[in-house]
């Protein structure tokens, strides 16, 4: 256990963000799994277990804590994802760092809140299940296709319509193209690749919207 060091000090005062997140303790395995599936599937991260959301120090309560993390990441974690820990003493309390790395090779998926297994991602300081279209991007990248886009008149309306308004969604793309939902997905997909719309997913849902510096705008 080290304890001379400012580092969980300094990380704390970053406060909870895409690559941080703070839990007060560790009292379901399943619930964890979904942060560490959601780091490792985006750009990697750390968990401070023993710290209040506010940045106080409540230290880890038991070592069991230590085993629903090892639960977590191998049993409700589909592949398992790696990760490693750290104990740190601060002012007599212990916090645990888990330190988990950016998976470039496989997506990971962990039980939603109805036990079903979905993919999460990290988006700010939030686990979210990943997009339809992301996971079509993800499906590409993986198998190396390159994009296949074709001007037909469902990719210039998309295309034009971006150029006058700020953002659409799925469903409006669907409802304007009047094109079913995987070849709307698929469309869509086929431009985030090329860099040509960027892809932006939040709690309140996903938009797409022109990459302004791939138009000069």
């Amino acid at each position: 256990m080290k304890t001379k060091d400012h580092h969980i000090q300094n990380l704390i005062l970053e406060g909870e963000h895409q690559l941080l997140d703070f839990k007060f303790e560790i009292s379901d395995s399943r619930r964890i799994a979904r942060s560490l599936a959601a780091f490792a599937n985006t750009d990697g991260g750390r968990l401070l277990v023993g710290v209040k959301d506010n940045g106080a120090i409540a230290g880890i309560r038991s070592d069991e804590e230590i085993h629903m993390i090892q639960a977590a990441a191998e049993m409700y974690c589909q592949p398992p994802v790696r990760y490693s820990t750290e104990e740190w003493e601060i002012n007599g309390k212990t916090v645990l760092e888990v330190v988990i790395p950016k998976d470039n090779n496989d997506k990971h998926k962990a039980p939603d809140s109805q036990g079903n297994y979905k993919i999460f991602v990290r988006v700010k300081d939030e686990n979210l299940v990943a997009d339809s279209v992301l996971l079509k991007v993800w499906k590409s990248a993986k198998f190396a296709r390159p994009a296949k886009i074709k001007f037909t008149e469902s990719e210039t309306t998309l295309l034009n319509y971006l150029s006058e308004n700020k953002e659409i969604t799925l469903k409006e793309f669907m409802q304007l193209t009047h094109i079913g939902k995987r070849k709307a997905e698929g469309i869509l997909a086929d431009f985030v690749i090329v860099g040509t719309i960027l892809l932006i997913q939040t709690s309140q849902g996903t938009v797409f919207r022109l990459n302004e510096e791939e138009f000069g705008i």
